[in-house]
């Protein structure tokens, strides 16, 4: 099981370094209640144990300041994507990982809403946290159904939302309790805000965007909101491809989406298409495969029966130079297939200095996060995100459902 090296818990964050209207959990009297607390403990499983224990941890915090005030804890949660009940993905084994991690007694409820579940929030020890069974268990938590939003809310007294991972989406589990009891940010989600907004209100200069991951298309409209903002746009990963294709450039067998180079040649050619810096060098490799023959070869010189999985040593240079004199970072996706040995130097190479730089940076999305945790230099960044999605949404500039459901429970 990977765990966290730094355990060091997120601090509350004041309500002044909050989007307005945003109210924490100082905002709200817990005194007598039983709080309801929907954590992001989507985390890997492997074997039916816990893989990487990271968002646990992270939720630690909130859970333990909730717990220290409430009568009752009640902690909620989703995991994968389950078509209906899915033993493979119960929370049991999450329950015994934030018990091993928090010292107290947590209680598995046999569901997720209905006459049990409140059974066991009332059986339960004193001090013991109540983890309900899978959200997404339940047809309507994805459709935020009126219904299973009224069982939810009917379980508590009122709600923390810091499951920073799902804000982007309107579920039963986030909007539709908020919509139905007193509710607040918890640390976890308020330290993310305050994330965020530090990156779209600094006027901190240089500010580098590095971009990478498979699909172009899944990032699309957060680089077209960040590009006119930015001084330099890094771009790596399998996404760099369609764009090196754009440019013109011989790819080889290399991920391309074909169907949007039309689209990706519009924003090189762009008014702002001077700030896309794209690799000089990639190494290829012969099938894709970790045992893989790899070589390093100019954009130019990719065979056509070369793959590219990784940027080169030479683009490595060139974004380092330009991360190590930034003021401001954002990180989302690897560089290359960095779960391989041959195909890592290049995420690795980044990760060092996104580390490095001296200025504000905040590295976000699942790959990445993974990529930079792997390889030890979590605790050298700003911050480290919890939410891939979320974090993108609000480069975007789009509202955030569960978000603006707490900002509309504040009155």
């Amino acid at each position: 099981m990977t765990t966290s090296g730094d355990t060091r818990l997120v601090s509350s964050i004041s309500v002044a370094n909050l989007p307005d209207g945003i109210p924490t959990l100082d905002s709200l009297e817990f005194a007598g209640k039983t709080a309801l607390v929907r954590a992001d403990l989507n985390v890997p499983l492997v074997d039916g144990e816990v893989a990487d224990d990271y968002r646990i941890v992270t939720s630690l915090p909130t859970i333990d300041a909730v717990q220290g005030r409430a009568d009752r804890v009640v902690v909620m949660s989703h995991l994968g994507r389950p078509d209906g009940v899915d033993p493979e993905l119960s929370l049991a084994p999450v329950a015994e990982r934030l018990s091993e991690l928090s010292g107290l007694e947590v209680v598995l409820a046999p569901g997720v809403v209905g006459s049990e579940v409140a059974r066991s929030i009332e059986d339960a020890p004193e001090r013991a946290i109540v983890l309900l069974e899978n959200t997404r268990f339940e047809a309507g938590e994805t459709k935020n159904d009126p219904a299973l939003a009224d069982a939810l809310a009917a379980l508590g007294d009122c709600f923390v939302n810091d499951a920073f991972g799902t804000a982007h989406r309107s579920h039963a589990s986030n909007v539709g309790i908020a919509e139905r009891l007193p509710s607040v940010a918890g640390s976890l989600l308020a330290a993310e805000l305050d994330a965020f907004d530090h990156l779209l209100e600094s006027d901190a200069r240089p500010y580098v965007v590095v971009m990478g991951g498979a699909k172009i298309s899944d990032k699309l409209p957060v680089i077209e909101q960040l590009l006119p903002t930015v001084d330099l746009m890094l771009i790596g990963g399998g996404m760099c491809f369609t764009l090196l294709a754009a440019a013109g450039y011989d790819i080889g067998d290399s991920l391309v989406e074909k169907d949007m180079i039309g689209t990706v040649r519009g924003l090189l050619e762009g008014p702002h298409g001077d700030r896309i810096v794209l690799p000089d060098d990639i190494v290829v490799a012969d099938r894709f495969a970790a045992d893989a023959t790899a070589d390093n070869v100019p954009v130019n010189g990719i065979p056509g029966d070369g793959i590219g999985l990784d940027i080169g040593p030479r683009t490595v240079e060139r974004f380092g130079t330009a991360l190590r004199a930034a003021e401001e970072v954002f990180w989302n996706g690897p560089m290359g297939v960095f779960e391989w040995d041959k195909f890592r130097a290049g995420t690795e190479g980044v990760a060092a200095a996104v580390a490095a730089s001296p200025g504000y940076t905040v590295v976000g999305g699942g790959d990445s996060v993974a990529a930079i945790r792997m390889l030890g230099f979590e605790t050298e960044v700003s911050h480290v995100s919890t939410g891939g999605g979320a974090g993108l949404k609000m480069l975007e500039g789009a509202p955030l459902p569960g978000v603006e459901a707490l900002r509309r429970s504040a009155g």
